[in-house]
Formats: C-alpha cells, structure tokens, sequence
C-alpha cells in the first residue's frame, strides 16, 4: 500500500549528532525527515526515537504516553518486562484491536531497542506532574520498564559483595537479631551466601552451612532490605537455598531463629528439638538466646 508522504528511517546523521551532544547540547528532532530527493516524510516518533537509541548506544530510551506504563487487568502497574514478556502484551493489544495506541506503539520500540542493546525503555505518562524525576530516581520507579536483563538478580555471593552484606545485616546486628559477623569471618565464608542485588544494592541475603555427614543444612543470615521486607525476597531466597541444599544431596533444612519464626512456620518449617540438630551445631548452641529451632523436609 502507498502511504505516500509517510516514511520509514533509513539513515542518520551520527557524527552531527554526536557534535552537538559533545559540546554539551541537547538535540531536538520531530517526526519529518527529508529524503536524498529532497520529499519530506512524515515518521512516527516512536520509530525515530528507537532508531535514535539504537544507533547512539543509549543506555535508556524514554517513552511517554497517556497510561503510567503497562497494567494488569486490575489496574496493577507492572514495573519491569523483559522483551518476550513485553512482545506478549503487544499481541495480547493487538488481539483486543489496539494496534496504535501509544502504549503499544512505543512498546514495539522497545522490544526492538532492547533486543539492539538499549538495557532499558521507560514507558510513563505525560498526565501527571514529575513522573520523569520519580521514574529515574526513586529505585522501583513508577512507570514500566523493558529490560534486557533483570534489574535485579539472585546469585551466589562472591568478596566483592561483603560490603553490601555488611551494611544490610549491620543494624540486625545491633538489634541481636542476627549473630555478628565479622568481615574476616564473611570472607572465608562468602561462598556459602547468596546474594539479591537491585541497581548495585544488596538488598538481601542468606546463606547455607551444609552437614553433609548427616544429610542436612542450615540457612543462616537471613536478611532482607527494611525497603523490601513486604515483598517475597525472603521466599526467593528461601527458593534458591532449598535448591542448592538438594544439589548437595541434603535432606532436610533447618533455622535457629528468635524473630521470625511465625514466617518460616508458614513456609513449611516444623518446631523440634536441639537433639535433632547436627552434633557440632548442638555443640554450638547458645542456651541463652533460646533460640527456635525449625526444620523442613526437602
């Protein structure tokens, strides 16, 4: 089909673009673009803003339209998809008929820019008064992001993680929650941690003291961020430590814990006794604090 005077980006102009930004200016560009014929075409902005993205290596493209991102059928914002998760919800819009709205205009930019190495598309609206400042400097925004990775990550531990691990379990220290670590201690045990990192902060850990001799582990050091305490962090964890206990072959897991009992109760975890306990942990174990001692069968 001829749609005459629209068009479709065929090259651009790197290096002016490069100058202007180098000399510390911001560049503007609207949607007519001329062509080697000297015609000029009408072009959407979220193509020119994709291709632009692209070509200039952004680390993040910024899209606004008149939804606060992407939403579930409850209304729900949904604050981070990564490219198969955003080219779903454009199919699913189609399928409804929504092939042009912003939402789903600049969500086909996106998937394209992330899969081109853009790390991050923003999609927020235009409706409401400093979405821009809270999107790009609050830690969960408030708008939707298409990612090429996760913006956060569960992973094992490695020494360049023990100062975010010292400040996040510090202040339970204090509270003698948790038993104090020192950093030397950390270091001779890091490989035992796990790690959740989001934007460079370490917002949770925990880590795994396997008996193998008598087929069972402890999870120890269970802290999360007192910004993330009411999300599941704490069962992702738990998930990811259960999983590397059954990859060393242990049967059963187990907690000493004076705060938080009721929450592992509620995963699966059993009171018992300090006999049950591997014979060096009860050799270990501190009268005094009276801990609780919970176990679950993996």
């Amino acid at each position: 089909m001829d749609y005459c005077h629209s068009g479709r980006i065929r090259r651009i102009d790197e290096a002016a673009i490069h100058r202007q930004l180098d000399s510390g200016a911001i560049v503007l560009l609207g949607p007519v673009a001329v062509s080697v014929t000297g015609e000029s075409f009408n072009l959407t902005s979220e193509e020119v803003a994709t291709q632009l993205a692209i070509k200039l290596k952004a680390e993040k493209m910024i899209g606004f339209c008149s939804s606060q991102g992407v939403t579930t059928q409850d209304g729900t914002i949904i604050s981070e998809l990564f490219p198969d998760d955003a080219q779903r919800c454009i199919e699913e819009r189609e399928a409804d008929g929504d092939y042009n709205s912003g939402t789903v205009r600049f969500l086909r930019g996106a998937v394209r820019a992330c899969r081109s190495g853009v790390r991050r598309s923003h999609l927020i609206s235009y409706q409401e008064d400093g979405v821009l400042v809270q999107e790009l400097f609050s830690r969960d925004g408030i708008g939707t992001q298409i990612v090429m990775e996760g913006a956060e990550q569960v992973r094992r531990a490695t020494i360049n993680d023990i100062g975010g691990i010292l400040e996040l379990i510090s202040s339970l220290e204090q509270q003698g929650i948790l038993v104090r670590r020192s950093r030397e201690q950390l270091e001779m045990e890091i490989d035992k941690f796990t790690v959740v990192v989001r934007d460079n902060l370490t917002i949770a850990c925990a880590a795994l003291y396997p008996f193998p001799e008598e087929s069972i582990g402890e999870m120890a050091c269970v802290a999360v961020h007192t910004d993330y305490r009411s999300s599941s962090r704490g069962d992702m964890l738990l998930q990811r430590v259960a999983a590397q206990a059954r990859q060393q072959g242990l049967k059963k897991l187990f907690v000493l814990t004076t705060h938080s009992i009721h929450w592992f109760q509620e995963r699966g975890f059993q009171p018992a006794e300090v006999e049950m306990l591997p014979k060096r942990k009860q050799e270990l174990y501190n009268y005094q604090r009276r801990y609780k001692i919970l176990v679950i069968d993996l």
